[in-house]
C-alpha cells in the first residue's frame, strides 16, 4: 500500500508499506521532530553508550601503555655481573698490531697411510689495529674469574694444577678440566664462559690475546643461570 505523510518541513512524502503497522512507523519517522521527547531520550541513551565505549577504550589503551612502560623499565635495569673472585690476571707483555693477513698450509706426515701425508692449515686475518697481550692468570683454590668474554679470541695453556671451564649456551653446564701441560681456546664473542678452580691447589695459566685497538679485553657478563655452584 502507498501511504502519503508529510514530512517535518511540511512537504508531503509517499511511502511504500506492506502492512498498516509499517504505515504507522513509516508515519512516525517522518513527523517527529528532534525535539519529540522520545527521540530525545534516545539520543541520550546512544550518547551515554558512546561515551561507555570510548572510556573503556581509553582504558585499555592507558593499561597497554603502562605494561609497555613497566616491560621497559625492567628491560634498561642494569644486569649485575659477576665478579672475579680468587683469582688474578697479571699483564706480562703488551703491544699493538698493524692489519696483517697470515695464511700457512704446512705438509705432515699422517698418523697412518692413506694418505700418506695430510696438510695443516692456519689462517688469521685482522681489519684495523690490534692490540696484543700475554697474561699471567693465577686462581686460588676456589677461585673463578666470573661469567665473561672477550671481543677476540684467547689461547690459553695451564702451567700448574688444573681449571675447569663451563660454558654459558650449555643446558647441561658440562664441565671440561684441563690440567697442567694442556692447552684450550677461549673464542671470545657470544661464547660466554667462566674459569673455575674446583682442585685444593693453585693453578696457573698463560693466556694470549688479540683484541681490536683500544677496547676493554674483557666484558663482564650476568650469571645465564644454566650452572649452580656451591658457595
Amino acid at each position: 500500500m502507498i501511504v502519503a505523510c508529510p514530512d517535518s518541513h511540511g512537504n508531503t512524502r509517499h511511502l511504500k508499506a506492506s502492512a498498516p503497522t509499517d504505515a504507522v512507523a513509516a508515519f512516525y519517522r517522518l513527523t517527529r521532530s528532534p525535539g519529540d521527547p522520545i527521540v530525545s531520550r534516545r539520543f541520550r541513551m546512544r550518547r551515554q553508550e558512546t561515551e561507555v565505549r570510548m572510556q573503556r577504550a581509553l582504558s585499555k589503551s592507558a593499561w597497554c601503555i603502562a605494561a609497555i612502560a613497566s616491560l621497559a623499565l625492567c628491560l634498561t635495569q642494569p644486569a649485575m655481573a659477576t665478579d672475579p673472585s680468587r683469582f688474578t690476571s697479571t699483564t706480562v707483555a703488551k703491544g699493538q698490531f698493524d692489519e696483517f693477513d697470515v695464511f700457512n698450509i704446512v705438509k705432515v706426515p699422517a698418523q697412518s697411510p692413506p694418505p700418506k701425508n695430510t696438510y695443516w692449515r692456519s689462517r688469521q686475518r685482522t681489519k684495523g689495529l690490534s692490540d696484543g697481550a700475554v697474561f699471567s692468570n693465577v686462581w686460588a683454590p676456589g677461585g673463578t674469574t666470573g661469567w665473561h668474554t672477550h671481543p677476540g679470541h684467547t689461547l690459553i695453556f695451564v702451567t700448574a694444577g688444573a681449571v675447569t671451564q663451563y660454558q654459558a649456551d650449555d643446558p647441561t653446564c658440562t664441565p671440561h678440566v684441563y690440567t697442567a701441560g694442556m692447552s684450550f681456546v677461549d673464542h671470545g664473542g657470544s661464547a660466554i664462559h667462566i674459569v673455575r678452580n674446583e682442585g685444593t691447589v693453585e693453578a696457573d695459566a698463560i693466556a694470549i690475546r688479540l683484541v681490536p685497538a683500544g677496547q676493554p679485553g674483557r666484558i663482564d657478563v650476568p650469571d645465564p643461570g644454566n650452572c649452580h655452584f656451591p658457595d
